[in-house]
């Protein structure tokens, strides 16, 4: 259903540690451009104990909810229905609060990576590399599922991690093959790189880079660019960086809670940038 302008709705994002998400000022953003005038967006820190509480005293002015970690799978119970996309990850980042008092959860990461290398010009790849096994590495596979004809290497840094790719593998029908860490630079010679990893983590892998390297997709986006992406950059390589996934996953996130498409992608692009050159 297409929301009212002067409708009073709310809408926030929740997790823990929750301080410094950059959704509030997308969401707002994209509320503005939308004349949402009678929409609010607020970040709440809450913990898995919390989840349950918090869920159950939502009122009828609540429209939807932004969910990051540790809550994309404790949240998933409490739902009554959760997508295909968000189901084959285990996933839900997006809780669409419906009319009739039904919560939908569905997982906009995935499109949402999908959508940021498709801006870059990235439809198909031929094969391509994981850094990591955390629970991002698990949607970029859902993603790659999506646009890799050829095997997916999958770089981990110990056993029970090479299990969990290689059973993530198997349900999203992706050929996953598995290689220890102290190989993680052989990664970098891949048609496409994605860097699922925390701070700090690849930039050991900055010396590496190949004269001509071909695309990575890097997940972080605070503090940018990271030392892998900096390096990739001069040497001429396309970089897709974590706010390209920030932006779209969000823009997909309004269109669902708000029922408005398209969102203003370019503004909330902006105001994303502005907020981090702002830190």
């Amino acid at each position: 259903m297409k929301a009212r302008a002067t409708e009073a709705r709310r809408a926030a994002v929740l997790g823990s540690p929750i301080a410094h998400s950059l959704s509030p000022v997308l969401h707002r953003t994209a509320y503005r451009e939308l004349g949402l005038t009678g929409w609010t967006y607020d970040r709440f820190e809450v913990d898995e104990e919390g989840l349950p509480g918090f869920m159950a005293q939502l009122g009828p002015e609540w429209a939807g909810l932004s969910l990051t970690m540790p809550l994309k799978r404790a949240v998933i119970p409490l739902l009554d229905e959760v997508s295909d996309t968000a189901a084959s990850v285990e996933a839900v980042n997006t809780v669409v609060l419906t009319g009739d008092g039904r919560r939908v959860g569905d997982n906009t990461d995935i499109p949402g990576m999908v959508a940021a290398l498709r801006e870059h010009g990235i439809e198909q790849a031929g094969s391509a590399a994981i850094l990591g096994a955390g629970a991002t590495a698990s949607s970029a596979l859902a993603a790659l599922a999506r646009i890799c004809t050829g095997e997916v290497v999958a770089y981990v840094r110990s056993a029970g991690r090479a299990a969990e790719m290689r059973e993530w593998g198997e349900r999203l029908e992706v050929e996953v093959r598995i290689a220890d860490w102290a190989d993680a630079a052989e990664a970098l010679h891949h048609p496409l790189v994605v860097a699922t990893t925390p701070a700090g983590t690849t930039d050991a892998l900055a010396a590496a880079v190949p004269e001509r390297p071909a695309t990575l997709f890097d997940v972080l986006y605070d503090p940018w660019p990271t030392t892998l992406a900096a390096r990739w950059s001069a040497y001429g390589g396309a970089v897709v960086s974590g706010l390209d996934l920030l932006v779209h996953q969000a823009v997909l996130q309004v269109e669902q809670v708000t029922g408005r498409a398209p969102a203003p992608l370019d503004a909330m692009r902006k105001a994303g940038e502005q907020a981090l050159a702002g830190r």
